[in-house]
């Protein structure tokens, strides 16, 4: 994003607690733990192995592309940099679609948390379709007003996300550490063994790196941080610290309050409830499942007020419509970006609920086609790394040539294992082919779109910027040989 006085500004209004608290609501995401603890004790390896070479790597490639090329974009905007427009685009174009996916899996999950809140005689209603798309079309359409009305108060709501999440977590862990002492585990260590089948363990790994993005959320916001050159390492490195901790620790507790039979959409306030049942406290059931409601859709927030940025710097640059880079003349927002991706979030969940036959299908499924698309973005970012590490001198970044390759390197060649992985069947998958189906299809439909608008639309549009140039120029001339 250029900046041309008289293109549009944001307001700078995070500072270092708002980014620490945005990267722990951001990355720590307790929707996607069920789905990985259903696949065992070996999960515990997957997510030390994804800390040291993926999320590790992941904070140098923040501070350091952040450092060199600062401004509203992010992922969108260091690639431009770096590998040129079309690369950028592709891979701004990437992270926003996968939030258009990610985000209806967030609201199904508050669904499935919400009804814990109704009392028990309402939590079949996590598999009732309809109260599912009601629930989901109002959650989405209240985030979408707050974060129009503007990061100053749509912040708050991240940050009662983060402390939300913060204290469910602390709960969960805490019940879990007294079950243990008291009446011990049924885990033993060949629950961490690799299972005789890995097939359905594999998809899990993708969906922890899946899980441990975030941290590049608040540079796609770089324009609305207050001295973003002395906030961002630190709130990188409390971030990081926090949420890789907070995930093993749920993880943990998760396997020993239920072991592999955890629902996806509940096993949060499944394990909760179990656990308070076994030491007396069952009615902390319902604050809990409130205060993890309140998480939830702090997540969505935070991922939906992030992921918009990148259509409103991409309406800016001509490659998508010029309106997409409009503000709200009142909030100074990009509402019109919020609110198509709010449009098409709502149609997606809609769409999958045909496709995948039930609410944990839909959800596992459009969980798999976000884990994709995210990682897609993160390719570039550590190819850039790795281009940067021998083509630039060592004095213009933060980092020395030496942690750039090897960060580069250790990202990398994770990132493209995790998509890999990400196309297996999860064991909540019922049919194989129309799993198969959707990803590929889906995978393929975005990236085709993306293509579109920068070849066609792109193109067309700069014709549309040469032919009026050249009328403008045309004019004086025209007036002088008239006179």
């Amino acid at each position: 994003m250029s900046s041309n006085a008289n293109q549009p500004h944001l307001k700078r209004v995070l500072g270092r607690w708002d980014l620490v608290l945005l990267f722990i609501v951001a990355v720590f995401n307790l929707n996607v733990v069920p789905s990985i603890a259903a696949n065992g004790g070996v999960t515990v390896w997957l997510w030390i192995i994804a800390l040291l070479l993926f999320f590790w790597p992941q904070g140098i490639a923040v501070i350091e592309l952040a450092h060199r090329y600062p401004g509203e974009g992010g992922v969108y905007l260091w690639a431009k940099e770096v590998f040129g427009d079309f690369h950028g685009f592709l891979s701004g174009w990437c992270y926003w679609t996968n939030n258009m996916l990610y985000v209806p899996t967030v609201m199904l999950y508050f669904v499935g948390v919400s009804v814990y809140a109704l009392g028990p005689s309402h939590q079949g209603l996590a598999d009732n379709k309809v109260f599912a798309l009601v629930t989901s079309t109002v959650l989405l359409a209240l985030l979408t007003w707050l974060n129009i009305i503007g990061l100053g108060v749509g912040k708050w709501i991240n940050n009662l996300g983060a402390i939300g999440t913060g204290i469910a977590a602390t709960v969960l862990i805490g019940l879990g550490v007294i079950i243990w002492s008291r009446f011990g585990t049924t885990l033993t260590a060949a629950d961490f063994h690799i299972p005789a089948d890995p097939r359905f363990v594999l998809n899990s790994f993708g969906v922890i790196c899946f899980g441990l993005v975030g941290l590049e959320l608040a540079s796609v916001m770089g324009d609305e941080i207050r001295d973003p050159a002395r906030t961002l390492p630190g709130a990188v490195a409390w971030g990081g610290i926090l949420s890789g901790a907070l995930y093993l620790g749920v993880t943990l507790t998760l396997l020993i309050a239920v072991g592999n039979k955890v629902s996806v959409l509940q096993g949060i306030v499944q394990a909760v409830s179990h656990m308070a049942s076994q030491v007396g406290v069952a009615w902390i059931v319902v604050p809990f499942a409130l205060m993890l409601s309140l998480s939830i859709a702090g997540i969505g927030s935070a991922w939906m007020g992030g992921s918009a940025r990148i259509p409103f710097v991409a309406g800016l640059d001509a490659y998508m419509p010029s309106w997409l880079g409009s503000l709200h003349p009142r909030y100074a927002t990009p509402y019109a970006a919020l609110i198509v991706q709010g449009l098409v979030s709502l149609a997606l969940v809609i769409i999958n609920f045909a496709a995948a036959g039930g609410v944990q299908a839909a959800f596992q499924t459009m969980l798999s086609i976000a884990v994709v698309l995210q990682l897609v973005p993160f390719i570039y970012m550590f190819a850039a790394l790795l281009k940067l590490a021998f083509k630039s001198a060592p004095c213009e970044g933060r980092y020395s040539r030496g942690v750039l390759v090897l960060a580069g390197s250790s990202g990398l060649i994770t990132t493209i294992v995790a998509i890999v992985v990400a196309f297996f069947p999860a064991s909540q998958i019922k049919s194989v082919l129309k799993y198969e189906l959707s990803m590929f299809g889906l995978t393929l439909f975005f990236v085709a779109l993306a293509a579109f608008f920068f070849f066609v639309y792109g193109r067309r549009k700069a014709q549309q910027k040469v032919g009026l140039t050249a009328a403008e120029l045309a004019r004086p001339v025209e007036r002088v040989s008239t006179n």
